[in-house]
């Protein structure tokens, strides 16, 4: 048993080897928030059995609300106290008044204190309304005030992609106390939804410094999501510097990075095993694993050599897979099958080589679409194709996309909708009046301030316009056109919670409507709106739903798409849909039909390209991978991964 436990923890040393510092794993948020919670409750717990008060210091962010959530739990159904409890606050934008929307007043008080028994004079959070010149002095003071009680028996961090905790940004010194900082711009980029507007959120910040962070007897670092993996990977294994102040956690005594599987897919461990352990060896880590070593090495697949194995942490592979030439062939023919210029299936043709079945010969598809232009910017290509090919295609926009228009844009429509209805006689006064409120409320609207009905109407024709115009170009007939106005969409502008179940019903009643055997969805949830996972939870609960009551279902498959926001890696890639220059400018003149989107869109994202831009060169850099694998070269190549549900 010992020596068991002995291999057990060298195997552990080995795996982790390029892990710099304690990393724990969960399935999902949810479980991490639970046991991150735990620790903290049984923490209190211990010092009130002591009668000693409890230190913490704590973050804002989406990646503690979780463990907010489970504390108020605790506390309402498990007589958690937080009586003895005295929290400290990691930041605070500066200037912002405390009762503002995006403070972290706020924030905290609508996520943890308003829920708890915490006493107001035991909650510090750093004052983002001061004069200027008081600021240093408050700073000191809130040092001295973390060390008048022994320092933080508790820090909870998160870390924002410039790499930084608290507000601690790129060029902050490891023993920075308490201090006024400037943001960053990929952080004011982020933070731009919040405040309607990255020219709305403020530069400046005060924060906790590393060094008073450093202080804490223990320190929790939360993450989630795929969004966060590259920055966490360069965190945990990537060499100290003050250009990603989170690396200066690999020296801090008592340090824990607390993940779920998405933010931790990137790491060694996860992204290229076969660096650090032997792998059991299935067709789809064989085919990253050698798409890995062809881009590694830069060459083609099938000039890949056994020293190019050997030299490169994949002996393994090449000892139980080999011969290397004949892995090299199947996974180059693995992915020449990927490709197929019929999405819809191939007639006549053996389905062994494709990726979609051949039968029946005219399928019925459907495109989801979360916003009125994702169709087209992420496969209208394919879109095109299928209708060219003669299937029956429908496109269902999810949402009316109306909070993704600028303000003068919809004066500039209800102007020509006056304007047009006095030429032909029409009584304006309503119109005038629906006029005189959006302007009434344009000039005190605030930042992030959720449009006032009429305007939110307007925004969303002018989308639907748009999407019309877009789906005609690429060849739909307009009963195959289906706007469905999902209603969480709306409801989340007033109301922050739903479950969901009108949204499923309205997507079971069209799917059972049109019965496809083939759906289209998109699987890009880096959408900064949050709109791509939802719309796919939906659709996902729907099918899995009617699989219960529908035969049809059974033979519908589900192709998830990207695009918009980022692509699939080549080793993801199912099925490559390839575009020739002339289908290329015919996609982009569909997108351009998106004439609210184009130029500077509302809601860019921290991708300055147009989208139509990031559409071409996106699909040309999956056309130019495929290349440098050694395959054919194409124009563009629209990517998709089958999911089954």
């Amino acid at each position: 048993m010992a020596n068991q436990m002995t291999m057990s923890r060298l195997n552990l040393l080995q795996e982790t080897r390029f892990e710099k510092l304690p990393v724990t794993i969960f399935a999902d948020e949810a479980s991490a928030a639970v046991s991150v919670a735990k620790e903290i409750a049984d923490l209190i717990r211990k010092n009130d059995d002591l009668g000693k008060p409890t230190i913490l210091g704590l973050a804002t962010g989406s990646s503690p609300i979780k463990v907010y959530q489970e504390l108020i739990r605790q506390h309402q159904q498990e007589n958690l106290s937080f009586e003895n409890v005295i929290c400290f606050n990691l930041d605070e934008y500066y200037p912002m008044k405390s009762n503002a929307t995006q403070s972290y007043v706020e924030f905290m008080n609508k996520n943890l204190f308003d829920h708890i028994n915490i006493g107001r004079a035991n909650i510090h959070i750093p004052d983002g309304m001061l004069p200027e010149k008081d600021v240093v002095a408050f700073c000191l003071a809130y040092e001295q005030k973390i060390s008048s009680y022994g320092g933080l028996d508790l820090q909870l961090l998160g870390i924002g992609r410039t790499g930084h905790i608290g507000f601690n940004e790129p060029g902050s010194a490891p023993n920075s106390g308490t201090r006024l900082v400037t943001l960053d711009d990929l952080t004011r980029r982020d933070a731009s939804r919040d405040f309607g507007g990255k020219e709305n959120v403020p530069t400046k910040a005060i924060t906790m410094g590393v060094g008073t962070i450093f202080k804490a007897k223990k320190i929790i670092l939360l993450a989630w999501h795929k969004k966060k993996a590259g920055i966490i990977k360069k965190a945990v294994e990537g060499e100290i510097s003050s250009n990603l102040p989170a690396t200066y956690l690999q020296v801090a005594e008592n340090v824990e990075f607390i993940l779920d599987n998405d933010a931790a897919s990137e790491l060694t461990r996860f992204d290229t095993p076969w660096l650090v352990r032997d792998c059991t060896w299935d067709i789809g880590l064989i085919k990253k694993a050698v798409i890995w070593l062809a881009k590694k090495t830069g060459k083609p697949i099938l000039k890949l050599t056994e020293d190019d194995y050997n030299n490169n942490g994949m002996a393994q592979l090449a000892t139980e897979k080999g011969p290397v030439y004949n892995l090299n062939i199947e996974i180059f023919n693995n992915l020449q099958h990927t490709i197929t210029g019929w999405p819809g299936g191939k007639p006549n043709s053996s389905d062994l080589q494709r990726p979609e079945r051949r039968e029946p010969s005219l399928k019925r598809s459907i495109v989801f679409s979360p916003h009125p232009d994702d169709d087209v910017i992420s496969m209208g290509g394919t879109f095109m194709r299928l209708a060219d090919q003669g299937h029956e295609v429908h496109v269902a926009y999810q949402t009316s996309g109306n909070t993704a228009v600028w303000d003068d844009d919809a004066l500039r429509f209800l102007e020509f909708s006056i304007d047009f209805n006095k030429s032909q006689q029409i009584d304006v006064t309503k119109l005038k009046h629906t006029y005189q409120e959006i302007s009434a409320f344009l000039k005190i609207k605030q930042p992030n301030q959720t449009d006032i009905r009429e305007l939110l109407s307007i925004k969303g024709l002018i989308r639907k316009g748009e999407a019309i115009a877009g789906a005609r170009f690429t060849g739909i007939p307009d009963p195959r056109i289906h706007f469905m106005d999902l209603p969480f969409y709306d409801r989340f502008k007033f109301n922050s919670f739903s479950d969901f179940e009108d949204d499923i019903l309205k997507t079971m009643d069209l799917l059972r409507a049109v019965k496809p055997h083939q759906v289209f969805t998109a699987g890009d949830f880096e959408d900064p709106h949050g709109t791509h996972k939802i719309c796919f939870n939906i659709i996902i609960n729907a099918l899995q739903r009617l699989k219960l009551t529908d035969d049809w279902v059974k033979d519908c498959w589900v192709w998830l798409y990207r695009g918009a926001w980022h692509e699939f890696e080549t080793h993801e890639i199912e099925m490559a849909v390839p575009l020739s220059p002339a289908e290329v400018k015919r996609k982009r003149l569909a997108i351009f039909k998106h004439q609210s989107q184009k130029d500077t869109p509302v809601f860019p994202g921290d991708d300055a390209r147009e989208f139509w831009v990031r559409a071409e060169e996106r699909t040309a850099e999956t056309a130019n991978s495929y290349n440098q694998l050694g395959l054919a070269e194409y124009a563009a190549i629209e990517a998709f991964k089958r999911y089954h549900f």
